[in-house]
């Protein structure tokens, strides 16, 4: 059944065909108050879902504060994106409910999942069901989740885990290419290929990082772009806005 957050950001791609999603991991910024200040930005300038995560530690009284902390001061939808069980909060509004299919490891497919099922529907967060493939370098989420990394080179690749994906009737699919990867976003190519083989909100994640390549990635194919690196380095009002004004312009001129 489609929860409130799920309907919220598909009403909003209609409308305006492509959306930010600003993520916050606490841990990377010099204090809890660093983080909740460039969440109350990212929501002034119009990003569309504040996204609270990481691929390690992001858990327990943290994620519990800032996620609450988050909450008040925004009036967007506040959603996890969980680098483990830990990664949860009644705080709150959804999570990714993300498995990595991609992923060696069978915990990180869907023995994590079975293991938050039941502190997901205890908390009351709505679960968003994503799936979740890592594209070279893959950083330190490729080597938490034990990733059989896509190659930046082959495409059909990852569009062909996209179709299975959205076969296998996950709602939102993502690739990423890893926190701040010095090779850059997901090569274009890969995100056309990606946006043409399914009908399901693509999100490219990992390396995009000024508003040029935010327009080139929406403009290329993907949905939805999620940053966050760029954010913690320049996470004025400003900056935002023009990463904003960027994805929709990219969004307009496909």
């Amino acid at each position: 059944m489609q929860g409130k957050v799920e309907k919220y950001i598909l009403d909003e791609l209609e409308k305006s065909k492509g959306l930010l999603f600003a993520l916050i991991d606490p841990l990377d910024y010099e204090t809890p108050e660093d983080a909740v200040r460039t969440a109350r930005n990212a929501d002034e300038a119009d990003a569309d879902v504040l996204l609270i995560g990481g691929s390690t530690g992001v858990q327990g009284e943290v994620l519990d504060s800032v996620a609450k902390e988050i909450k008040k001061e925004v009036s967007k939808p506040v959603v996890l994106f969980p680098g483990n069980i830990g990664t949860l909060t009644q705080y709150a509004d959804a999570v990714y409910f993300m498995s990595m299919l991609n992923s060696r490891n069978t915990y990180w497919v869907s023995e994590a999942q079975a293991l938050a099922a039941p502190v997901v529907r205890h908390y009351g967060i709505e679960p968003l069901p994503v799936a979740y493939v890592v594209v070279d370098p893959g950083g330190t989420v490729g080597w938490v989740g034990d990733a059989k990394r896509i190659p930046r080179s082959k495409p059909k690749i990852a569009a062909a885990f996209a179709m299975a994906a959205e076969y296998m009737g996950f709602r939102f699919f993502v690739t990423d290419a890893g926190s701040n990867p010095e090779t850059g976003h997901i090569p274009l190519e890969m995100v056309k290929a990606v946006g043409s083989a399914t009908t399901i909100p693509y999100i490219a994640a990992g390396g995009i990082r000024s508003p040029e390549e935010a327009k080139s990635v929406i403009r290329a194919g993907a949905d939805i772009i999620q940053v966050g690196t760029a954010f913690e380095k320049e996470g004025s009002v400003s900056k935002i806005k023009d990463m904003v004004k960027a994805v929709r312009d990219g969004a307009k001129s496909r």
